[in-house]
């Protein structure tokens, strides 16, 4: 609660983790080095998009009206459109001829195994005669023996002409070429067939035979008189000895498709000097778009070799440009964030941020990928997480409007589909309170993708494929933007020294070494600080100050405890003070040194600023009170400095320190109250806050009158439900009443009564 006085002008105090306001000789270099850093962030964007010759055809997208006659100033060339020409680069290597290798040898081969499967039989017969010599050459060939078969074979007049009319028919069809097996047809006409005679030449698809083709020619080389026995017999005997005269050469294919492949000319169509590319009042179609797309690629590769003349009124006016949208959220932050605007370091990473998202950009413009890519929510994401979804909002239209500003993203669809996609972006982090949610982020992102392309689409009259290739890479970009903002994001914290509510929930966790430790060393000021930490809770929650901030704050700030935790009454065993035999300044320093203990516990542990605030704060510039007024009473003519007895400081400066040290002040009064009745808790409540007004200990925090009405109301109900009646059960037996605890004053320090 801060109260101004009249005529005099206070400096607003800084808020846990936020740097002091500089003084009046330092604000120009102050402020000149935020300049410093905008202007040499708009110079990084500037290198990424450096001005080239554009006209005012650069912002005309599918869908408007030229408003006058666009005449080309020179020859260009139009280049195909990606998907096109990968089309027809694989249509050109689909109609390369597949190689095949001619291979000789492989009649030879074939006429071996019938040689072989016939000489048995032909060969004078054994004991057994010539059927026991034919059973024995089919079951070694694993061809099933019928009667006809038998019969066929046993006959060796029949045999040979068998053997002789296949021979024949083998040197006779092999050399027109046999391939393996049936041939693709779509699309091609004909094979290159390498090593036959007459070196390699180019065979339509049509002669060369398949082995089903084979295998009928071949039957029609036998004589009519040896029947269909033999035809068959032949079948099963070429089938079993088969060996293609055409073998597949795939690695000689690959490379003549891979040679066709850039062979297709990538230039659709060519614009000469003073054509019309798009005439006034038309409206522009795929068509012209491409056209105009060209354009301006060749102006801009025209700027890059022309004179330098209206170089550098250009670049300048790039740079304002630049400096002029980033410069809006710098006074923005000035005016309404300033503890971020004070924070150099924080300012380095928005400007990083920033300077990423055009970066990548420019390298998305120059490879020709989908503008969807662009990751503007990578960076809304960070901010949002590290500094809230009101300034990610705004990061957003920043971002839409420096990229929709450069050259190649000119026109509406790159600025509203940034603005639509990062404000979705910013809203989805307060939507997703835990990591495990992240998946909101990306569902969140995606929809308003899909948005963004329908109503681009819808807009420009785009066909249904364009819609749904949108789509897809804005769902990809939601999906990669959210996993690595998440990857970074502990990385950005400690680089911005911010603390997120994903750190406090980690750093909530009791079994975290140094509470452990406090629970170990120092149990009872470890209950104290659970209940602490719940009182503070609920009161945070209650006037929408940081709840998470104010528990995890109340966990560590009586962490100093933990050096001389028998000093503290809430950790002695009763009957036993140690400073019963201590001199009160003795004392005093005691107590007071565990704010500076759990200072240096916590920049051991590295706890972030914001929770350092609560061990500093927490007792404010409160005096020791008992050992002062026994110090006095030890040496009532002696000069004893009250400052002795006086907690160091500072008092608090945020609502949630602010509900601290109230809290922290009625949990440790709430242990001497006999009477824990709700009125009795509600009667001291308000005696320890109204203590805390007057000494002046809640001047430098923002409560409000209304906030610490509704901080007394909420201490005073979660008391009452720490201290409720529990009703003796009949069964238990009953056990005498306890003697009241030793009493404590409001710091938890012993009284006179201890």
């Amino acid at each position: 609660m801060r109260a101004e006085r009249r005529g005099t002008p206070r400096r607003t105090p800084a808020l846990p983790g936020q740097l002091p306001e500089p003084r009046r000789p330092a604000r120009v270099l102050h402020h000149g080095l935020r300049f410093l850093l905008l202007l040499s962030t708009a110079l990084a964007v500037y290198f990424a998009f450096p001005p080239p010759h554009v006209s005012d055809a650069a912002a005309l997208e599918r869908g408007m009206v030229a408003p006058a006659d666009v005449i080309a100033g020179f020859s260009f060339q139009i280049p195909k459109d990606r998907a096109e020409l990968r089309r027809e680069q694989e249509e050109a290597a689909r109609s390369v001829p597949p190689v095949y290798d001619y291979r000789p040898a492989a009649a030879d081969s074939v006429l071996a195994g019938v040689r072989s499967f016939f000489a048995p039989i032909l060969s004078p017969a054994g004991s057994d005669g010539p059927r026991a010599a034919v059973l024995g050459v089919l079951e070694r060939s694993r061809i099933a023996p019928t009667r006809g078969t038998l019969d066929f074979l046993a006959d060796p007049g029949r045999s040979s002409r068998l053997l002789a009319a296949t021979e024949s028919a083998v040197r006779k069809l092999f050399p027109l070429g046999v391939a393996p097996g049936a041939l693709e047809r779509e699309g091609i006409s004909a094979v290159r067939v390498r090593g036959a005679v007459g070196g390699e030449r180019l065979v339509p698809v049509d002669s060369l035979l398949t082995p089903d083709q084979l295998y009928r020619l071949a039957s029609a080389e036998l004589p009519a008189e040896l029947g269909p026995d033999a035809a068959e017999l032949q079948r099963l005997l070429l089938i079993r000895f088969f060996r293609p005269s055409l073998v597949f050469n795939e690695a000689e294919t690959d490379a003549a498709r891979a040679r066709a492949r850039p062979a297709v000319d990538p230039v659709a169509a060519t614009v000469l000097a003073g054509e019309k590319i798009v005439g006034a009042r038309e409206q522009i179609g795929e068509r012209e778009e491409a056209r105009l797309r060209a354009y301006q690629v060749a102006l801009a590769a025209r700027g890059e070799t022309e004179g330098a003349e209206d170089t550098l009124p250009r670049a300048l006016g790039s740079i304002l440009f630049n400096v002029s949208v980033l410069g809006i959220l710098g006074v923005l932050l000035w005016l309404s964030r300033r503890h971020l605007y004070d924070d150099l370091r924080s300012l380095f990473l928005l400007a990083l941020l920033l300077t990423v998202v055009a970066g990548t950009g420019a390298v998305i413009a120059r490879t020709g990928l989908p503008h969807e890519l662009i990751p503007f929510t990578f960076a809304v994401l960070i901010v949002a997480t590290l500094w809230g979804g009101r300034l990610a909002l705004s990061v957003a239209f920043v971002l839409a409007i420096l990229i929709g500003g450069q050259t190649p993203f000119l026109g509406v669809t790159v600025p509203f589909t940034a603005a639509l996609t990062g404000a979705a972006a910013a809203f989805s982090v307060r939507a997703a309170q835990r990591r495990s949610q992240t998946w909101l982020f990306v569902v969140t992102i995606a929809v308003a993708y899909a948005f963004a392309s329908v109503t681009i689409g819808l807009l420009r009259s785009r066909d249904l494929e364009d819609f749904l290739h949108s789509v897809a890479w804005g769902v990809t970009s939601a999906g990669l933007s959210s996993v690595v903002a998440i990857g970074f994001l502990p990385l950005l914290e400690s680089l911005a020294r911010v603390t997120t509510d994903a750190m406090l929930l980690e750093l909530s966790d009791t079994n975290r070494p140094l509470l452990r430790r406090l629970q170990r060393d120092a149990n009872g000021t470890f209950h104290h600080t659970i209940n602490v930490a719940n009182l503070a809770e609920a009161a945070c929650h209650a006037i929408g100050a940081n709840a998470l901030l104010a528990r995890v704050g109340a966990y560590y700030h009586d962490i100093g405890k933990v050096v001389k935790p028998q000093y503290f009454i809430e950790n002695q065993p009763r009957g036993k003070n140690p400073h019963d035999k201590l001199k009160p300044a003795m004392s005093a320093a005691i107590v007071r040194s565990h704010v500076v203990e759990g200072l240096r516990l916590a920049d051991e542990a590295r706890l972030p600023e914001a929770v350092k605030a609560f061990i500093r704060e927490h007792h404010g510039t409160q005096p020791i009170s008992f050992f002062y007024e026994r110090a006095r009473e030890a040496d009532p003519d002696g000069s004893i400095n009250p400052q002795d007895f006086t907690y160091l400081g500072p008092k608090p400066r945020s609502r949630e320190t602010a509900v601290l040290m109230l809290a922290d002040s009625v949990e440790s009064a709430a242990h001497v109250l006999t009477d824990h009745s709700p009125d009795r808790l509600r009667e001291m409540v308000e005696r320890i806050v109204a203590a805390k007004v007057a000494s002046g200990q809640l001047d430098d925090c923002p409560l409000t009158l209304r906030d610490i009405q509704v901080v007394k109301e909420q201490l005073a109900r979660v008391l009452a439900g720490m201290y409720h009646h529990r009703i003796d059960y009949p069964t238990a037996p009953r056990e005498a009443a306890p003697e009241a605890p030793a009493p404590v004053d409001a710091e938890g320090v012993p009284t006179p009564a201890s």
